[in-house]
């Protein structure tokens, strides 16, 4: 029989099926952070139940955290006590922690792949829905309620139902100025946010094997928001030489072994998929979404879809566009927009912020912009330093704040006021996500850049063009 290399995953890590019921499933790593583990570590407590694993377990602060002024004491007492939460419990249960100020801390999905905690055919959940990015690796990942939190850190297994499989093929070159951003949010355009529900998805073809192992974080990252369970691309030479020498990785003949097996992970020529769908790479353009899902985005050249062009309820699209103050059939670009923010673990690695500085080198942040610039980790803020492009930001009047999930979804300090306009290149565009109020068009780092420059949104093509003909 041939297999999917979710099968072969999948298949690999049921420690018993359950008749007419989920799997028991084994976890080779478990991510966990200061918002979800809490109640898990006390329900713990209450039973008088150790860590079975804790050398598989990973803690690190970065949803509740501020992203300035981390050498002083946490502000919000909430926070405050959820950081030391994590901590006391970390150090009780033998677990790494990387807590503010640590050169490891960072943003759970970011700090993983940088530090060789993910590896391909590997089983990684985490109390986060975007746990799905280190499928990029060719590992099973996704997110997990505080109860199965909780399961894990006792168990390290999980009670889970094998998802149906489906594969994404796009094929072809993407034009100029296409990331991967704007892949996903094609895809998810095209899905809409139910149409992988019930799914976990294989990325498949031209532009996936062409992506770097960031960009294809990016996709993977943002599986979660068209209802799949998660999402996956095949490792191979690229995914090993990411991850080769990283620490957590293995090492010598440990090594050898595990490249052994990776080597295996693809979907078999014949391999069935229980749902299979195909695009054209020539068809994505640069892509910005303009209502209250991620399922309402569209190419920045057109203009926002009539009702009627729209699948769902007339009355909830409306309802969509009067929160963002849009009407149907305007144009996007144009729009004036109050802020940006670049980071979280959807575009918070340094290709993002080298594709930023791409776009505002030798220009001025717009005057009528508030730029919120957080890398994803103390390595990617390392990086941004070492390669100049804190210089560019600098010059260009920006500031970079520090490693967080920041703005992403407001649980912080960084919230956007209400009724203002946020090009975001996070993942998520839900009413009040970005703050109460708040109106986020999700976007690429090229798309962010553009706007941060114009104060308006712009295609990054026309500024990309000027940079080419100058």
């Amino acid at each position: 029989m041939s297999n999917t290399l979710f099968d072969k995953v999948w298949d690999s890590h049921v420690v018993k099926k359950i008749e007419n019921g989920p799997d028991v499933f084994f976890i080779d790593r478990h991510l966990v952070h200061e918002v979800t583990s809490p109640v898990a570590f006390l329900g713990l407590k209450n039973r008088n139940i150790p860590v079975l694993y804790p050398e598989r377990t990973f803690a690190t602060a970065d949803h509740n955290t501020p992203t300035i002024n981390q050498h002083l004491p946490v502000k919000d007492p909430l926070s405050a006590n959820q950081l030391e939460a994590l901590e006391k419990n970390a150090a009780e249960h033998g677990i790494p922690y990387w807590g503010l100020g640590h050169e490891k801390n960072g943003i759970v999905h970011v700090i993983g792949p940088e530090n060789g905690i993910t590896l391909p055919g590997a089983t990684i959940v985490c109390g986060d829905s975007h746990t799905s990015t280190h499928g990029a690796f060719g590992a099973i990942a996704f997110g997990i309620g505080t109860s199965e939190v909780e399961m894990v850190l006792a168990t390290q297994c999980i009670m889970q139902p094998k998802p149906k499989s489906m594969r994404i093929n796009i094929n072809g070159a993407l034009s100029f100025g296409v990331t991967p951003k704007d892949v996903a949010l094609y895809i998810i355009s095209k899905l809409t946010t139910s149409g992988a529900t019930g799914y976990f998805v294989e990325y498949a073809g031209d532009v996936f094997k062409n992506m770097s192992m960031e960009g294809r974080m990016t996709v993977c990252n943002l599986s979660i928001e068209m209802g799949a369970r998660g999402g996956m691309i095949a490792p191979d030479q690229k995914t090993f030489d990411y991850v080769k020498g990283r620490e957590f990785a293995p090492k010598g003949a440990a090594w050898d072994r595990a490249m052994a097996y990776w080597e295996t992970l693809y979907s078999e020529p014949h391999a069935e998929f229980d749902k299979e769908l195909n695009f054209d790479a020539a068809d994505i353009e640069p892509m910005i979404t303009y209502g209250t899902n991620p399922g309402m985005g569209t190419g920045i050249s057109n203009g926002i879809p009539m009702a009627n062009a729209v699948e769902g309820g007339a009355a909830t699209y409306q309802k969509s566009l009067a929160y963002m103050d849009f009407n149907e059939g305007e144009a996007i670009k144009g729009k004036p927009i109050d802020f940006v923010f670049l980071g979280s673990c959807t575009n918070g690695r340094i290709e993002d912020f080298r594709a930023f500085a791409s776009i505002v080198k030798g220009r001025k942040k717009a005057d009528n912009v508030t730029a919120w610039l957080v890398p994803g980790s103390h390595g990617v803020e390392d990086a941004i330093k070492a390669e100049g492009i804190l210089d560019i930001l600098h010059e260009a009047g920006f500031e970079l704040r520090e490693p967080g999930c920041s703005a992403c979804l407001a649980m912080n300090d960084d919230k956007i006021p209400a009724g203002k306009y946020a090009v975001s290149t996070s993942n998520r565009n839900f009413e009040g996500r970005q703050g109460p109020g708040a109106r986020t068009l999700l976007a690429s780092p090229l798309v962010a850049a553009a706007a941060a420059v114009t104060g308006k949104v712009t295609d990054p093509r026309e500024l990309m063009n000027e940079m080419v003909m100058g």
